[in-house]
């Protein structure tokens, strides 16, 4: 069989309306998906990339007499040498380091007691322990105030009432660490007991059912079984937390103004003390350049330590 094929222009004619058809689309068809993207690029650049790299600018001068001057990494290496920062950065790491541990572990039993079936109205426990997360950050804080007070704080009338002595919660450097604590896991535990639960939920029953066959206990039924299925969550509500407990400011503000004798002074509190009390934006702007590269360097650490392994 012999197969005769079109000439070249034959081709090419057929083309032509085709290309032509593309050649012709309104120009307005090829802008729109930009036209569409624009404001939200503009407030993003606006309120976003011109804030931080305004910041970045502002931590390389100095405000001399009402004149910004110049001072290159000067706000970096004085970081170095500030008593003040070093408690404020071992004041967060000691938050980091004892009080996220422990209100993840709660969140952990909360979220494999959410998820039993021994438990009884399983969704009223789960919106209790969620709803602290819906409360405002500020409104909280007063409530743990007032409630901790020493003098007139309901917690240390009950303990009254007990025959214990009164707790100073709020004017003891110790104490004051330890009511930070308690709030911040009164505020925050629910929130990651939920995000761990979703993870829980879609771990299969057939694990489950084949780590009974083997007579796996309890124990090493949550060791071998709902521990590995709950990795990616524990990654990140560690990350998320560890971001949070960095950052934090609103709590040991409100709580304690950052004492006593700066027992609860967190980077937070001392980068708003340095802008908004003592008007040394440069200092400040260095400030929230330490701790946002502090947050990508254990950021990264936690993502290699818990990560998937493949």
């Amino acid at each position: 069989m012999v197969t005769i094929n079109p000439p070249r222009d034959a081709e090419r004619t057929a083309t032509e309306p085709a290309r032509r058809g593309r050649a012709r689309r309104p120009v307005g068809r090829r802008i729109a998906p930009y036209a569409f993207a624009l404001p939200a690029i503009l407030l993003f650049a606006t309120f976003k990339l011109y804030p931080i790299a305004w910041s970045f600018v502002l931590s390389l001068h100095k405000t001399v007499d009402g004149v910004d001057i110049f001072v290159g990494a000067d706000n970096y290496t004085r970081l170095l040498d500030d008593p003040l920062f070093w408690t404020a950065l071992k004041n967060t790491g000691v938050i980091l380091v004892v009080q996220v541990p422990l209100m993840l572990a709660l969140a952990t039993g909360l979220a494999v007691a959410f998820n039993s079936t021994f438990l009884k109205a399983r969704s009223v426990f789960r919106l209790g322990f969620f709803m602290p997360m819906v409360t405002g950050l500020v409104a909280y804080g007063v409530i743990f105030s007032v409630l901790l007070n020493e003098k007139y704080g309901l917690v240390n009338w009950l303990l009254s009432a007990v025959g214990a002595d009164a707790v100073p919660w709020l004017t003891d450097p110790i104490w004051a660490k330890i009511s930070l604590g308690l709030a911040l896991t009164w505020h925050y535990t629910g929130y990651n007991a939920v995000l761990l639960l979703a993870r829980l939920q879609t771990i299969p029953e057939e694990l489950y059912d084949a780590a009974s066959v083997d007579g796996a206990g309890a124990w090493g039924t949550f060791r071998h079984v709902t521990l590995p299925g709950l990795r990616p969550a524990i990654l990140l509500t560690t990350v998320l937390s560890t971001i949070g407990t960095l950052q934090i400011f609103d709590e040991p503000y409100i709580l304690t103004r950052g004492g006593p004798d700066n027992a609860t002074l967190t980077i937070g509190v001392y980068l708003y003390q340095n802008a908004f009390t003592y008007f040394d934006f440069g200092y400040a702007s260095a400030i929230a350049y330490a701790l946002a590269v502090l947050i990508g360097i254990l950021g990264l650490i936690q993502f290699r330590v818990l990560g998937d392994k493949k």
